[in-house]
């Protein structure tokens, strides 16, 4: 390919879990590379599907790469992180974008070798994750903590979105950024419905039924507050391994579980239909499916911790400890306050978040990284198109 003026980027994002009903990484990938082609730069995304393809779009050239599925899961892994690499030769990007931190992290050092920059998007905070599902058995703390130790030193930046994703970090030497992310306010608005008022507190849930996203915890937080006798109906959207398991918590209160909904336009109107938005993962690193509901109008209520705790304040949100009991707790206080002001709390707190912010910071981080010569020094063209590093026979006669 052809070399790119120097105010021009040519952007590689990579990711795994990356599927068709994907949630809020996929949104976040997504939005940035229409924002870096918007403004005039060059983007390929990498990620895993069922066949080898490449297709030009819109918003920049899409790879998939074969990939298995991960057990239990409809999310598949590139197994095979060389096939990735590939495409980058092919591409020869001025940075790369890693979303992951799993099998993409040779990604790391194959930048490294071409002076190219590198960065290492954490969209997951992976002991508070993983603690959530083996009850921080198994020294999941010392081995997430060497593995972050390995990227931190891997990577030439590590973005995160919230204080507490950065957490993570602390002991790591990172050479961190901070890039909230943002939310389509456009989409996402007031005008696209509003609660009916028949006396029933409506509450809602919107994401991917799975212990991650602790969908248990808002389920037993409703029931719990019905149990208090609050007149009220939960609407559930979304699809996942656990739904059983959340219609066996819900028992005979009046939670409605409505399976995936396919179009964002649809998600708004869940949204905007609801008194109070559930989204109460302790481990979530920042909260897309928070800024949505606020967009909306509808005030959140979430846990004490974890990176959506930073997105609610006091004008449009409650928040308690991560348990029935104290997220019921807060569900009554939220219940109580006058919904006009609220709800145009939340909406202002929205727009605080833009994904055009979201998107200059980004390009700002590739810009400064770009700010070198590519392939300058221990690799050079293959008559194919493709990269060999040299060998030591060649280096001495250079």
């Amino acid at each position: 390919m052809t070399a790119l003026p120097p105010q021009r980027l040519r952007i590689a994002q990579l990711a795994n879990f990356v599927g068709p009903v994907s949630g809020g990484m996929r949104q976040a990938i997504e939005r940035l590379g229409e924002g870096y082609v918007a403004a005039g730069h060059e983007r390929i995304l990498v990620v895993p599907g069922e066949h080898d393809t490449m297709t030009e779009t819109d918003a920049g050239i899409v790879v998939t790469v074969a990939s298995p599925h991960l057990p239990n899961s409809a999310y598949r892994m590139i197994a095979q992180p060389w096939r990735a690499l590939v495409a980058l030769d092919r591409f020869r990007p001025t940075t790369v974008e890693v979303s992951d931190k799993w099998t993409l992290s040779p990604v790391a050092g194959w930048a490294r070798r071409r002076n190219i920059g590198s960065i290492l998007f954490s969209h997951e905070r992976l002991d508070d994750m993983l603690g959530l599902w083996l009850r921080r058995a198994f020294g999941v703390e010392t081995a997430v903590g060497a593995l972050n130790r390995r990227l931190a030193q891997a990577f030439d930046r590590v973005v995160v979105t919230s204080k507490y994703a950065s957490d993570e970090f602390l002991y790591t030497r990172a050479r961190l950024a901070m890039v909230p992310l943002g939310v389509d306010l456009g989409t996402f608005r007031p005008d696209v419905g509003t609660p009916v008022d028949d006396g029933l507190l409506k509450l809602c849930y919107v994401g991917r039924l799975s212990r991650e996203k602790s969908p248990h915890l808002a389920v037993a937080a409703a029931v719990e507050a019905h149990r208090r006798g609050v007149p009220l109906r939960m609407d559930v959207y979304g699809d996942g391994p656990h739904r059983d398991e959340l219609a066996e918590i819900a028992g005979d209160v009046p939670v409605v579980f409505h399976g995936y909904l396919p179009g964002r336009e649809e998600v708004a109107r869940a949204y905007a239909a609801a008194d109070i938005s559930l989204s109460v993962c302790p481990a979530e690193t920042f909260g897309l499916a928070v800024l949505e509901a606020l967009a909306c109008g509808t005030p959140v209520v979430t846990a004490n911790r974890g990176g959506a705790r930073e997105l609610v304040d006091e004008t449009c949100g409650e928040w308690d400890r991560p348990d029935a009991m104290h997220l019921a707790d807060a569900i009554q206080r939220m219940a109580a306050r006058p919904r006009t002001e609220t709800r145009r709390a939340a909406r202002a707190r929205a727009e605080q978040f833009a994904w055009s912010r979201s998107v200059e910071l980004m390009l700002d981080l590739h810009g400064q990284l770009a700010r070198r010569e590519p392939y300058e020094s221990k690799w050079r063209d293959h008559v194919r198109g493709r990269l060999r590093p040299r060998t030591p026979k060649e280096d001495r006669q250079r």
